[in-house]
């Protein structure tokens, strides 16, 4: 049986309204269809996808089941997932996107029911520093608490994105990995939607802390995750989260895990182009 924790992180007022309990089928509907759309759903540890757990724990249809927005990747770390209005993508090798079937397999993924709770026009950003800086403010404003999934869809001046080859066994840790078998790629004045997730720090052992993005272009034909960006224009949809819910993997590798090394090192290589 596959196992969740399930972390609510609620505001006062949310409290205040799951005390006053209605008698109404309605009511309990809705709070239900409510706390699922307000959780960040998370497959396995990055920790352990990082250390060579890539064997899937769930399926793309049980994960569309969790969200209609999010990122991840794929058993054999084969391609970046990127998951837009209910669809999974897999970026390629080569960057370019296919459909991921149903029955295919995820090691690790976030997603949601995207909801925005904000909105913004961009323009003129150069680089992915002060996109991530633009947002960094955008949590001091919020809450540094929280989680929040991204939705950024306009026109790219440039995108510079990375994708893998897919792995054989046995799996070598991913910075090992990454280091011989990534592929870079970059486009100029391209449409497309960029899929970010932001982990507060007390995710520190958990997944990675801040931002982590993936891109998909418009016409589904090219993606990956994202190491670099320009903007030209775009419109910002953030969707700030109370809930957290993770499913522990039931691989065989998962249960001898030393998930006590410190790994920060190698998350930073997988994260960045650094």
């Amino acid at each position: 049986m596959k196992k969740e924790i399930i972390i609510c992180l609620l505001s006062l007022g949310m409290l205040t309204s799951c005390g006053s309990a209605s008698s109404s089928s309605d009511s309990k509907k809705t709070e239900t269809s409510t706390a699922d759309r307000e959780t960040i759903f998370q497959v396995s540890l990055l920790q352990g996808l990082t250390l060579g757990d890539y064997y899937g724990s769930v399926t793309v249809g049980e994960l569309k089941q969790k969200g209609d927005t999010g990122i991840g990747t794929f058993e054999g770390v084969n391609g970046e997932l990127i998951m837009v209005d209910g669809t999974v993508y897999r970026a390629l090798s080569d960057g370019s996107i296919e459909t991921a079937p149903d029955d295919e397999t995820i090691p690790f993924a976030n997603v949601t029911f995207f909801d925005a709770d904000e909105k913004q026009e961009l323009s003129d950003i150069s680089g992915i520093a002060d996109l991530k800086a633009l947002l960094d403010e955008k949590v001091e404003k919020l809450g540094k608490n929280r989680f929040y999934m991204v939705r950024i869809d306009g026109i790219f001046k440039r995108v510079h994105a990375r994708s893998e080859l897919k792995q054989e066994e046995p799996y070598k840790p991913l910075a090992e990995a990454l280091a011989t078998d990534q592929r870079e790629f970059s486009w100029d004045n391209i449409e497309g939607t960029v899929v970010a997730l932001y982990c507060p720090q007390y995710m520190n052992d958990l997944n990675a802390v801040g931002w982590h993005m993936h891109f998909v272009s418009a016409d589904k034909s090219k993606g990956g995750h994202m190491l670099d960006i320009d903007i030209d224009s775009a419109e910002l949809k953030i969707d700030f989260t109370q809930g957290f819910n993770m499913l522990l993997p039931e691989t065989a590798k998962f249960p001898t895990l030393d998930l006590t090394v410190d790994q920060s090192e190698d998350i930073k290589k997988v994260e960045t182009k650094d």
